[in-house]
């Protein structure tokens, strides 16, 4: 067996078998497989796809590559995952909610892939944060505090963290197989009994229709029950960023007025649907409506908020900037989008007709019709909040602030967004491009 036999066998549509699956994990995470061999072999998976049983295959030999936690002693543990999104601050707000309302969270994130963002990137952004700790302290966190948020460990999954790298770098993310093995391969091995699923869907999400994050969901939920962890998942949309702030310390910052009451309309649903069926699994209440209201009361009351301190404080984080957010790191330019003209992006009002003609218009007044997640989540890592290269660094301070998203109004002279960078001449052409991105009808 070897793994140029393997790639090609997938290169030409065949199954692969449960020892070739093992092998080419075992042997790439001993790195006795090159970055060039495993990116060929996942390519030929996102193009050839996988059976149902090659993937319950990949996903449980990626849990295996390294060790398994067992956090029976704590008792039911519940974690949450999102399959990806623009905008997605959801962990750093619900995580402290629920774990406020005494059930415990341990939960190992990844990084940004591809346009979308990553919890653990948001979470160095906090000054002296440690994401990478030791399991022993992982579990100790999760019984002193109720809540650990980590990145992947060494040994947790190492094999989905090297594919994981590769499959950002390599344009691979938008594959079934590969996003429900990589999810829930963290899931199984981070030790949580109970999990809920947020799968996205929309112009911001790898998954494009809601039919496909139904099967995507689908294969996740059975991933996790045949591994005996209770799993539920909610399908949400993401035709627009979630929220008003896309970029890390800036999300951050959304995330503590979030906590503090101040909590878009949008973030606000999708954290109280998720969040509700937590509190179910963990047997806390069956109705979603009195679990909704449970988590409303704590950010209310400020334990959401005090659970959150208490997490950053516990992981060697400096609470001062969660305590005063405007200790953060800005960037050093913040250029306004004014929508005072407008060029082929206008829907006539009547015929619904996308003007393509090489025109521009005076913008009176209007509405935003459309706003494309991805191309948000583009213009971020373009400038410089999200990575091309596997090695790449990202800069946590810059990114965009939405003034205006689908269904506002909009008149002439109107700031639609504020464009941060630290480099000038990006943030001008990140200006232009985002006044592309909106379609005003």
């Amino acid at each position: 067996m070897n793994i140029q036999e393997i790639i090609a066998k997938k290169r030409d549509k065949q199954e692969l078998s449960k020892d070739e699956i093992n092998f080419f994990i075992t042997q790439y995470t001993n790195n006795n497989i090159a970055d060039y061999q495993a990116s060929a072999l996942i390519m030929a998976i996102y193009l050839n796809g996988m059976s149902k049983e090659e993937t319950v295959n990949l996903t449980t030999a990626m849990a295996n590559s390294g060790d398994i936690l067992d956090l029976s002693e704590i008792g039911p543990v519940v974690d949450k995952h999102s399959t990806g999104g623009v905008g997605d601050k959801v962990t750093l707000i619900l995580a402290p909610i629920i774990a406020s309302l005494g059930v415990p969270v341990a939960k190992m994130s990844g990084r940004g892939l591809g346009y979308t963002g990553g919890t653990i990137d948001k979470l160095e952004s906090i000054p002296g944060y440690k994401i990478n700790i030791s399991e022993e302290e992982f579990i100790q966190n999760v019984k002193k505090i109720g809540i650990s948020l980590i990145g992947q460990t060494k040994n947790l999954a190492p094999a989905d963290k090297k594919i994981y790298a590769l499959r950002d770098a390599t344009s691979t993310t938008e594959s079934i197989p590969l996003i429900a093995s990589s999810i829930m391969s963290k899931k199984i091995a981070a030790g949580a009994n109970k999990i809920v699923l947020d799968v996205t869907y929309g112009s911001g999400a790898f998954m494009k229709t809601k039919e496909k994050a139904k099967e995507l969901a689908d294969e996740m939920i059975e991933i996790g029950n045949l591994a005996g962890r209770e799993t539920v998942a909610v399908i949400t949309p993401m035709e627009e960023p979630l929220g008003r702030n896309v970029g890390n310390i800036l999300e951050v910052i959304e995330a503590v007025e979030a906590l503090k009451g101040n909590i878009a309309e949008d973030v606000k649903n999708v954290v109280l649907e998720l969040g509700s069926n937590m509190l179910k699994l963990a047997g806390k209440g069956d109705n979603l409506e009195e679990n909704k209201c449970k988590m409303m009361e704590n950010i209310a009351n400020g334990k959401a908020l005090e659970k959150f301190k208490e997490l950053v404080a516990n992981q060697g984080g400096d609470v001062s900037y969660i305590e005063n957010t405007n200790k953060f790191e800005r960037a050093k330019y913040i250029l306004p989008v004014i929508l005072s003209k407008v060029a082929n992006n206008v829907k006539n009002q009547e015929t619904g007709i996308k003007t393509n003609e090489n025109i521009t218009e005076d913008l009176i007044d209007g509405t935003v019709k459309e706003f494309k997640a991805e191309e948000v989540g583009k213009l971020s890592v373009f400038l410089g909040g999200g990575r091309i290269k596997k090695e790449d660094k990202i800069d946590s301070s810059v990114g965009i602030v939405l003034n205006k998203k689908i269904g506002d109004k909009i008149e002439k002279g109107d700031i639609v967004a504020y464009i941060h960078s630290n480099d000038e001449e990006k943030g001008k052409e990140a200006v232009q491009r985002l006044k592309e991105i909106y379609v005003i009808e």
